[in-house]
């Protein structure tokens, strides 16, 4: 096949099957907690940590994962402490990691608008094998992990309170959790950029949700739409000569609306005709 005479092509679709995996899965447990905006405020928040790796003359993406790890610890705790208004901690980090990040990218002393700009967007050229191999790596440790605390997790993301008295350490796993969703985000920003990661991760899960009957055939269909997404996308973006970013999350969208629609129409062809 054409697309993948170009070596930096087979690496884009390496990269897209692990995301399509790894996105999914943590989505469906970020859209059943309530916290779809979760993700994208992490995102926005990477964008400070992208800023202070070009201010401290550091690798960005080493910077991306300290300071997104510890403002997933700290949304988890502004959640806990307004638990009745629990949207104040995502505006508060949104809000907060985007002033960061202004406030850096003007204190750099070098121009790095261009190298902003691929963690914005995501760039498909800058994909290497060593960051190949992280994404697999992440992949299978998130597996392992869904296998091996699948039923604790599943008992907190429906109701807290049944957790807590079951004897689980609820405000431990919701940490580890955001962390975890945390380092997912800060992997895959260099590729799929910072603006539309969320959408990569939250579309699937919402098109697995209107389609499954149960918790596990949501999560496997939100990982076949990831896979028929992002791999769509990327053909798209590779023959239209479109950004990969975009034309993924634009595929995601139109199959929301595709299947959105179709649940619509069967649910009114299925009513009773009205006399």
């Amino acid at each position: 096949m054409i697309l993948f005479q170009h070596e930096f092509m087979l690496r884009a679709f390496l990269a897209a099957l692990s995301i399509s995996v790894i996105a999914p899965l943590l989505g469906v447990f970020l859209v059943i907690r309530r916290q779809s905006l979760m993700a994208d405020t992490l995102s926005h928040v990477s964008l400070a940590g992208v800023a202070l790796g070009f201010v401290l003359n550091l690798n960005p993406s080493l910077t991306t994962f300290v300071i997104v790890v510890l403002a997933a610890i700290l949304l988890e705790n502004l959640r806990m402490l307004y638990k009745t208004y629990s949207e104040i901690s995502i505006a508060i980090l949104m809000s907060g990691g985007l002033a960061l990040a202004l406030v850096l990218m003007n204190l750099g002393k070098t121009d790095s608008t261009i190298s902003i700009q691929q963690y914005l967007f995501g760039s498909i050229v800058m994909i290497s094998w060593t960051q190949i191999k992280i994404l697999a790596g992440f992949l299978l440790f998130l597996l392992l992990l869904f296998i091996l605390f699948k039923r604790p997790m599943y008992v907190m993301t429906f109701d807290e309170a049944t957790a807590f008295v079951d004897g689980l350490p609820v405000r431990k796993m919701s940490i580890a959790f955001n962390v975890i969703t945390g380092v997912a985000i800060a992997v895959m920003i260099p590729i799929a950029g910072a603006l539309l990661v969320s959408a990569i991760m939250i579309l699937p899960a919402a098109i697995g949700m209107r389609m499954g009957k149960s918790f596990i055939s949501v999560v496997f269909i939100s990982m076949i739409v990831g896979v028929i997404g992002m791999i769509s996308g990327l053909y798209s973006s590779f023959y239209l000569n479109t950004p990969a970013g975009a034309s993924i999350t634009l595929v995601f969208i139109i199959l929301f609306l595709a299947v959105n629609s179709f649940k619509t129409l069967h649910k009114l062809l299925k009513a009773p005709l009205k006399k």
